[in-house]
């Protein structure tokens, strides 16, 4: 690809790398500590049964399973426990102590450590939890390949929980416990194939049992596409979904790099290439350049399980298929610098950030994500953003508190956007939070940025509700009896109806660049409705409210959805009027989008600036630089591309951003 120079400003030169390798006697401490993990981890005794039993069960009939969650004592100990509610008279949990799910992704950590390390005891966990997991599958049956979810602490499979798993009995078809086991059973063959060789046999066997599973019940569906409001997408991903599917294709991957079946190498062709097709959106429009997780809903993203991009560059690079790492490059390119900016890896963005929350599933994704773009193109900007997202385990979070302890291994269960932390250091946030430290101490330069652990300043989109406006002419706030329309939810649980010849009027905070306005309404395929926006008798762009097309395999009718204007919001500009015609129109809320966003880092003696542009056209901004010494600027195109990098003295720093591009300067 040809490079494009661009000039930063005068008093920018050229200069060498500003993240050079560490010696390795003055690298850090290992980030990455497994005592907490360990602590969940625990031995069940079993027995075999008709269609479940693992590897040398005769010999050995203590298996390694992981204690589902841990809460802490007064005393600053934690306890373990299992899911659902405790009955102490038959001594078991609605659910069980034990699951599938979080046995294999801790499988995963060991299985990384280990090959990371070269430690014994990895080598061993992993060794005891592989058993654990694939006594989990049925192996005979209708049902052969699938994987129960919970198991009580006796060791008795729970088919059923109480409250129950879809699908019930969690066995009785495709999951996302499935899926995960793929990813295990993918890494573990990878690993044991050269240690031992008769152990990584019997994986490669469990492994080709599940995948005939996916095969026979999701993949029958390939090149098959259902409808979703009007959008096709594909019919071949499992539980319609792009990120549990993903997690399928990490272990696919790894499965097929280490000489998997040509089975399992056409399943991962075909999982990628459904993943492919949810690439969605751009710079200036929802989801901004996303790989959406579900198929069934295009309004519907969160960050928990979002390693789509991940999965397509891993399969990009094992199937030598290019192709594949499009998406890949523009959802760490151009949807990761907005998400940044605009709030972080949130729960849910439905399309509004209706759930705040963020935990280390969802912030270790995206740096999974960003890496392994990273590594599959070769691109240093992703190492940089990598950083900077990694940064929330050290503090750059809504609490602006640790959310991993290196003293420990733990990891909060989450932190809310309010900035409340949950202690809890359940198996999940465990497991993600030590897969992202074997990640960082994998990479020390990535390591350093995400050592900047506390948000200076935020400067992106914002949300004002449809409620708050000045609503006249029959305008009302109607809340639903349910905010969740079964595919996307209202903010705040409340929407306003704008019958024809009605408006809402919007104060705004002015703001001295201009915006994108993004309303986020309810499109019906049968509304003639049409909203006109206008700002000081200036005019932005209309939304007809029944541009979408029909409902198909969609949960609900319609979508709600972000609509990009076609004019912006000027500069200073406070006033933003919708006026209705054509019949009800529904508003749920107004998202702002200015035209250069930043996110601000800093610690460790360093600052880092994150600049993200929306504009049509390359924008110059003004970065102000505090203490001494040189800043450094970074130029990235909309593919992650470096275009210029230079470094200034001073005060400021003067830094082009190119549409749709980034740009990080540090300091």
């Amino acid at each position: 690809m040809k490079r494009r120079s661009v000039l930063l400003g005068s008093g920018l030169a050229l200069t060498a790398p500003l993240l050079t390798a560490t010696p390795a006697e003055a690298r850090p401490a290992r980030l990455t500590n497994l005592a907490h993990l360990d602590f969940l981890r625990d031995a069940v005794t079993v027995h075999a049964l008709d269609s479940h039993t693992t590897y040398r069960l005769d010999r050995s009939p203590d298996l390694g399973v992981l204690w589902t969650y841990a809460e802490p004592n007064p005393d600053g100990t934690y306890r373990r426990i299992g899911g659902g509610a405790y009955d102490p008279a038959t001594d078991t949990y609605g659910q069980g102590a034990f699951n599938s799910d979080d046995i294999a992704r801790a499988t995963v950590v060991y299985l990384r450590h280990w090959r990371q390390t070269g430690a014994a005891s990895s080598k061993a966990a992993s060794y005891a939890l592989l058993r654990g997991l694939a006594y989990f599958q049925t192996a005979t049956g209708p049902n052969a390949g699938n994987v129960i979810l919970w198991m009580q602490h006796d060791g008795t499979l729970n088919p059923s929980a109480d409250p129950p798993d879809a699908p019930d009995p969690s066995d009785s078809g495709p999951s996302y416990w499935l899926a995960r086991t793929v990813w295990a059973l993918g890494e573990g063959y990878a690993a044991w194939r050269i240690a031992d060789k008769e152990f990584a046999q019997f994986l490669r066997q469990r492994l080709d049992l599940a995948v005939a599973a996916l095969d026979r019940q999701v993949l029958r569906w390939y090149g098959s596409w259902q409808t979703v409001d009007g959008r096709r997408t594909p019919a071949w991903l499992i539980v319609d979904g792009a990120d549990a599917t993903a997690e399928a294709v990490l272990g696919l991957a790894a499965y097929v790099e280490a000489g998997g079946s040509d089975l399992a190498r056409r399943a991962l062709r075909q999982f990628a290439e459904g993943i492919a097709t949810l690439s969605d959106g751009g710079s200036r429009s929802w989801p901004f350049g996303a790989v959406r997780p579900w198929a069934l809903s295009l309004s519907d993203w969160h960050a928990w399980a979002s390693q789509m991009p991940a999965a397509l560059a891993r399969a990009s690079k094992v199937l030598g298929d290019a192709g594949l790492a499009g998406p890949a490059v523009t959802d760490a390119a151009t949807f990761t610098p907005w998400l940044l900016t605009s709030g972080g890896p949130d729960n849910g963005r439905l399309p509004a950030r209706i759930d705040r929350s963020q935990i280390a599933y969802g912030v270790d994704s995206r740096l999974q994500s960003l890496l392994a773009v990273a590594a599959t193109t070769g691109r240093d900007g992703f190492h940089r953003l990598a950083g900077i997202m990694a940064a929330w385990y050290f503090g750059a979070n809504a609490a602006g508190v640790a959310a991993y302890d290196p003293a420990t291994g733990r990891t909060v269960d989450g932190i809310g956007g309010d900035g409340t932390v949950n202690r809890n250091a359940g198996a999940e946030s465990t497991i993600h939070g030590l897969l992202s430290m074997l990640a960082l101490d994998a990479d020390p330069q990535v390591a350093a940025l995400a050592r900047q652990g506390r948000i200076v300043e935020r400067v992106g989109s914002t949300t004002v509700e449809a409620e708050q406006g000045t609503l006249a002419g029959g305008a009302t706030v109607v809340t639903p009896p349910s905010a969740w329309t079964g595919e996307s939810q209202y903010s705040n649980g409340t929407y306003v109806r704008l019958p024809t010849g009605s408006s809402a009027r919007f104060r705004l905070p002015a703001v001295n660049q201009p915006q994108l306005v993004l309303p986020i309404v309810d499109l019906q395929p049968a509304s003639a409705a049409v909203t006109r926006w206008s700002s000081a008798n200036q005019m932005l762009g209309t939304v007809q409210h029944g541009c979408i097309g029909p409902q198909g395999t969609s949960p609900a009718p319609g979508a709600l959805l972000p609509v990009t204007l076609d004019g912006e919001l000027p500069v200073g500009q406070t006033d933003l009027v919708a006026t209705a015609s054509g019949g009800d129109a529904v508003l749920d809320a107004v998202v702002l989008e200015p035209l250069v966003s930043r996110y601000v880092i800093d610690g460790a003696g360093h600052t880092t600036v994150l600049l993200r542009s929306a504009a049509r056209t390359a924008q110059t901004v003004t970065v102000a630089v505090a203490g001494s010494g040189s800043a450094v600027a970074e130029t990235y195109d909309d593919t992650g591309v470096q275009c210029r990098r230079g470094t200034a003295s001073g005060s400021t720093v003067r830094a082009v951003v190119l549409p749709g591009g980034f740009t990080v300067v540090q300091w």
